[in-house]
């Protein structure tokens, strides 16, 4: 069947897929709660007739500030059938963003998780002049209990739901999602449903190459990334589990087995140092083989590119090494699908060493997401980059490298904001995302640094952080780095540390390891990073090393507004919460 709304992938799978058992699931209490295919659809429409017995109407907007479960499905697509607009917001941003998006999107209802979410909002939700009711997924004594709702779509008889259904147009908003930015207010994004639906069915032709039956969703779906992929396995008939906290992400591997997981790098990276730590605490022969294998991993190229000799001991080191990673995830595990920010290549090349094929991608909210993606045909991957240029998309690199692109999966533009849309779509109808970039090899996309952060120093060199940052992660004692030094005779850094890891190499070495603030303080530590810095300071240009370094003691974060939800820096909050630490690296060293 053709879909040309979001919530016509309902009929898809209640005609191609109808005896999935599983298609959702999620889990409550120790126990998983499976959805099947023709309970998902149930629940859905007596969702749409309860939202109908309230009052929603088409356009109205209701918030959902809801951790990934099933429950998340039941509103995306009960809203969209009725025409209302959804508006996803995370659950951890701060109160000013709570406040700004409850007031610009004129929310007339809000769906919380908990309690303790509620919270969050609840002196905001009180003084706001449209909010009319709060539901919650869990049952509070507080809050309206979500299934009150199907209880009135029970009762309404009048079923009018597929005259609405008909009358809901492809060009028709689907959700508005505020990107967090990285200054100022967040924009709404409007998204169409051909907006997404361009996106998911080109995504969903790439994951056909190499097919998968469960994946595990947790990555949250207010963001644009994780939401699409969720649309592309309900189109594709993958049954999906729910973790609502990355914190349970080893434990819900073992449990689930899954097939496939979307992650952002920085989830990549800390399972990546989880398996390098296991390695250090081996001890013998045992550690030398890991290492071993773990090196050979670090050179894997497609094609047997390295020859006879390597292949034949990657074979050993399967066995022996990597079959064991995968037992950790689950046993199952063949794809990880990467964005959201750059991965370093080292760790693609590691895990597709160890038959755990990692496909990023490359994209932004305001195309729906997915720009450019690496694929499963051949020569589909390169390392170091996103891949190549979907096929619903067109992309070419401007003057001063900025990525362009244009195209079906393109916004309709942020909510009541006309200038800032024109500031962004230019007359031409290219979108300019704001990123540098260049093609490798005349079709492969290498993202290198975002057009705003590149800074000049006091001497005139130009310099991209991101590059520096993202070597920089790969060493084991550095947690995080922001390079600073706009308008400064050198280049230096605020560092925070792998506490985790260096208290790990303190135990080896039998010294005391106490607290990160003593830590932060300790010769050992600092003389530790020093040596990393310098490492990697002979690979740079002079103007490009840093010079000087500050350890903190607590990493940055969404909650404290130093992160955006999408872990990408926000440096002029950092910037500034820090300003006298880094003017003491300047002053002391004029």
């Amino acid at each position: 069947m053709k879909i040309t709304r979001i919530f016509d992938l309902l009929d898809q799978l209640q005609q191609k897929y109808p005896d999935i058992e599983d298609v959702l699931a999620g889990k409550a209490n120790g126990t998983w709660k499976k959805y099947s295919s023709k309970e998902y659809i149930e629940i859905v429409n007596t969702l749409s007739l309860g939202l109908l017995s309230m009052g929603v109407c088409k356009d109205d907007k209701i918030a959902t500030i809801i951790n990934n479960c099933p429950e998340w499905n039941f509103f995306d697509m009960a809203l969209m059938q009725i025409g209302a607009i959804q508006v996803p917001v995370y659950p951890t941003i701060s109160e000013a963003n709570y406040k700004f998006i409850i007031d610009d999107a004129e929310v007339e209802y809000v769906i919380v998780s908990n309690h303790e979410i509620y919270d969050r909002v609840r002196d905001i939700i009180s003084a706001s002049k449209t909010v009319k009711a709060v539901y919650s997924i869990e049952k509070t004594d507080e809050l309206n209990h979500w299934k009150e709702i199907c209880d009135m779509g029970k009762k309404n008889f009048k079923d009018n739901l597929g005259k609405i259904k008909s009358e809901i147009k492809p060009d028709d908003v689907a959700t508005i999602i505020y990107t967090s930015g990285t200054t100022g207010n967040p924009k709404g994004v409007v998204l169409s449903h051909r907006n997404f639906i361009n996106n998911f069915k080109a995504a969903s032709d790439i994951i056909s190459k190499n097919p998968v039956s469960k994946a595990l969703s947790f990555l949250p779906l207010c963001h644009v990334y994780e939401r699409m992929l969720n649309y592309m396995y309900q189109n594709m008939g993958v049954s999906i589990y729910y973790v609502d906290s990355t914190d349970k992400l080893r434990e819900f591997m073992k449990d689930v087995h899954p097939d496939i997981f979307s992650a952002v790098p920085r989830v990549i990276e800390k399972t990546y140092d989880k398996l390098v730590s296991t390695g250090r605490s081996l001890k013998g022969a045992k550690k030398q083989l890991f290492f071993w294998a773990l090196n050979l991993a670090h050179r894997f190229e497609f094609n047997k590119k390295n020859g006879w000799w390597y292949n034949f001991q990657l074979g050993i080191a399967d066995k022996l090494v990597f079959s064991k990673w995968r037992e950790a995830f689950g046993g199952k595990l063949d794809v990880i699908v990467s964005g959201g920010a750059t991965l370093n290549p080292r760790l693609a090349k590691t895990f597709w060493a160890a038959k755990i094929k990692i496909i990023e991608g490359y994209g932004l909210t305001e195309t729906s997401p997915v720009i450019a993606v690496s694929t499963f045909v051949k020569d589909g991957v390169k390392f170091g980059t996103v891949g190549t240029v979907m096929e619903c998309v067109e992309v070419k690199i401007a003057n001063d490298g900025e990525i362009l692109t244009k195209g079906p999966c393109l916004m309709k533009g942020y909510y009541k904001r006309p200038d800032l849309t024109k500031e962004v779509i230019d007359k031409e109808g290219w979108f300019h995302t704001g990123d540098i970039g260049e093609f490798v090899d005349g079709k492969y996309l290498k993202i290198t640094d975002r057009k705003k952060e590149i800074f000049k120093t006091s001497g005139g060199k130009y310099i991209a952080p991101q590059v520096i940052e993202n070597k920089f992660k790969e060493y084991s004692f550095i947690e995080n780095i922001m390079v600073v030094g706009e308008n400064k005779q050198f280049i230096s850094a605020l560092i925070i540390p792998d506490f985790e890891h260096f208290e790990s190499w303190c135990g080896i070495k039998g010294y005391e390891y106490t607290t990160p603030e003593n830590a932060i303080q300790d010769e050992k530590m600092i003389n530790r990073i020093q040596r990393e810095v310098d490492d990697f300071n002979s690979e740079l240009d002079k103007t490009e090393q840093v010079k000087k370094f500050k350890l903190l003691a607590k990493n940055w974060s969404v909650e404290d507004g130093e992160l955006s939800p999408t872990l990408k820096l926000r440096r002029k909050i950092i910037l500034e919460k820090y300003k006298d630490l880094v003017e003491d690296i300047y002053i002391v060293n004029t």
